[in-house]
């Protein structure tokens, strides 16, 4: 497996490549330092997976290059924000997974291994300011979200969505198809009116803290 990690800075590329190489067997990663270098690399063939600093001039036009492109190939991105504005930006462009620079090694890894199993990683993200802080609680019961047209099967699949589980982690828990599952997908993708299972994490996530 060759990951593709695009980072302008040689004391972290070299950092990151020793901390993915060492948690996922089999892998090469392959550093650049520039966005014309990714480019260069991305035309020689497509890797399993890109981790891309935005902090990269150019970063997040490469990112919607790659999600227009190469739709099935995964971004996680690494940025030096927490902020919630910057994390949907990036993930509403096509991002897979939102790592802030602040996240520990354990959770970027736990990010890169939900990616490449299909899912979607979205860190806890910061209440914006016309948002009602939301109480804190002891488990994850599934979301009532009545506004949404969905029946209860469809509101549990959304709520694994949620939790970054892939397609078939979801049929699996719930006992039925994969194809089953897709229905359900595209039936909470119309309900919350986005085109991606990203965009419905994300909006799914919102509409919990409103």
């Amino acid at each position: 497996m060759r990951i593709l990690l695009v980072d302008a800075f040689p004391m972290v590329r070299a950092a990151l490549t020793g901390l993915i190489e060492q948690h996922f067997a089999d892998t090469q990663v392959q550093g650049v330092d520039t966005v014309e270098a990714a480019r260069a690399a991305l035309a020689q063939g497509l890797p399993r997976l890109v981790l891309l600093d935005l902090r990269v001039e150019g970063g997040f036009e490469l990112l919607q290059q790659i999600h227009r492109e190469h739709l099935m190939l995964p971004v996680v991105v690494v940025s030096g924000s927490d902020e919630t504005e910057d994390a949907l930006r990036a993930l509403g462009a096509g991002a897979m997974g939102y790592v802030p620079e602040r996240s520990d090694l354990h959770t970027l890894v736990q990010a890169l291994h939900l990616v490449l199993a299909g899912g979607t990683y979205v860190p806890p993200l910061k209440p914006r300011a016309d948002d009602t802080p939301a109480p804190p609680v002891a488990a994850t019961p599934v979301p009532d979200w009545a506004e949404l047209p969905l029946t209860p099967r469809q509101k549990h699949v959304l709520h694994l969505l949620t939790q970054g589980l892939s397609n078939k982690l979801i049929a699996r828990e719930l006992g039925v198809s994969v194809e089953t599952v897709k229905d359900h997908v595209a039936a909470v993708l119309k309900a919350l009116g986005v085109s991606s299972r990203t965009q419905a994490v994300v909006a799914a996530t919102q509409k919990n803290r409103s």
